[in-house]
């Protein structure tokens, strides 16, 4: 990828694109017209047919997108009824000319950026690792990465981020103690932080008395175990990733459990489909108890939204209040609700570890179910958490997966990588 990466730049003949990237020239040999499509073709074989209106929204070189910004300039309401292809043809680059009437406009297109989308590489799942379901045989701890030099070393962090995205858990090691690790971590990733009414960022702290018990209204600032759950499905949008940065942990056991809701959905739907059937159609009221606060969400505990969405899990117990559903699915809903609870805390799926102070994890609050188990000796235990999108964090490994493609140890594409980031 980094050839073609540095081919497109050092072409003659490039033409410019509706984004700050570059890419391979890959030259059409073919370009046709049939009715409002123009099907384009390569040596290899591969077609694509490109619609008419798609075409002229993005036609740089005439005046479908903004030079500066990249961003389409023509409004649907405007799109000429009588546009038409008046023909297409192939430069002597290898570019895709058109001639669009009755504008009598001209337009050129990149064969490499045509190619991409050909290619399907145009996709949100673009850049990203592909998803791998696990249990606590295949991965017994987070994928693990050392952080001393995290914020002058990008491989750590786009190795970092790629285990995110794949395993929905991945952990720095030796980051110090510092309480606005995190804060300075997003800031250096430019990504944004998802405020909650507990702050950007929030503490996990106990502190257990000789007696064992810690002085707290909070389940989650005592040693208590806490089932498997996700945060905040109470939420519309639950946020997407949780990180939890260790500051102190004097205390003994208390170790923190993940369990990967994609294996336990794959479980349940092999070998329960009626329970899993109820899980994903029978809903549930989440709300918040507290003064002054009301959030609330009506959805089902497996919750798969609209197509392409993230695999979202409600399942958080002491938020989750009334069924949402007729009185004769009740039990059923029960029923269903039960055999996931206990799936996600046997030890086949249950991944257990404990937290070293500078360690960092990080994982999909939406797919990994968490949780940590009791623990009863004496001592000081203090996490900072702080919670980022989806959106985010998947941005952050695109960039970094495209920027090091592209090579950033070559002079001539800093620039690029610059712009590659500050757009994305």
């Amino acid at each position: 990828m980094v050839a073609d990466r540095t081919a497109s730049l050092t072409h003659g003949g490039d033409a410019p694109t509706p984004d700050f990237y570059s890419y391979r020239w890959h030259p059409v040999t073919s370009a046709s017209v049939d009715g409002d499509f123009v099907i384009v073709g390569w040596s290899d074989g591969l077609t694509y047919r490109c619609y008419k209106y798609w075409l002229r929204e993005n036609a740089v070189d005439a005046g479908g997108v903004d030079l500066a910004t990249r961003e389409g300039l023509i409004d649907p309401a405007f799109h000429l009824d009588e546009l038409a292809i008046g023909s297409a043809s192939v430069g002597a680059d290898g570019s895709l000319q058109i001639r669009w009437s009755p504008e009598s406009v001209d337009a050129t297109y990149h064969p490499g950026w045509l190619r991409h989308v050909a290619e399907s590489k145009h996709l949100p799942s673009s850049w990203l690792p592909e998803p791998t379901a696990w249990t606590a045989e295949s991965l017994t701890e987070p994928p693990t990465h050392d952080g001393t030099n995290v914020f002058t070393d990008p491989e750590v962090l786009r190795a970092w981020g790629d285990d995110l995205m794949r395993y929905g858990i991945s952990r720095l090691s030796n980051l110090g103690t510092d309480h606005d690790f995190g804060l300075k971590l997003a800031e250096h990733l430019k990504v944004a932080v998802r405020d909650t009414n507990f702050g950007l960022a929030w503490d996990v702290k106990a502190d257990i008395t000789m007696a064992g018990s810690a002085d707290t209204n909070s389940t989650a600032n005592s040693n208590l175990r806490l089932g498997p759950h996700t945060d905040l499905p109470t939420r519309e949008t639950p946020p997407g990733f949780q990180f939890l940065h260790c500051v102190v942990n004097e205390t003994e056991g208390g170790f923190s459990t993940m369990a990967d809701g994609m294996a336990i959905a794959a479980e349940l739907e092999a070998n329960h489909p009626e329970h899993y059937e109820a899980l994903c159609t029978l809903k549930w009221v989440f709300f918040n108890r507290g003064p002054g606060i009301d959030h609330r969400w009506s959805g089902p505990l497996i919750d798969h939204g609209v197509d392409g969405s993230p695999l979202t899990f409600r399942a958080f117990y002491p938020v989750r209040g009334f069924p949402d559903m007729a009185h004769q699915d009740m039990p059923r809903a029960y029923a269903a609700m039960k055999v996931f609870s206990q799936l996600g805390a046997q030890d086949r799926f249950r991944m257990a570890y404990p937290f070293a102070p500078g360690d960092m994890v990080g994982f999909d609050n939406r797919r990994i179910l968490h949780g940590r188990d009791a623990f009863a000796s004496g001592g000081k235990r203090h996490l900072r958490g702080m919670y980022i999108d989806q959106d985010e964090v998947r941005s952050f490994v695109r960039v970094a997966n495209r920027t090091q493609a592209a090579g950033l140890d070559k002079p001539e594409l800093q620039s690029q990588s610059n712009r590659i980031q500050q757009e994305s």
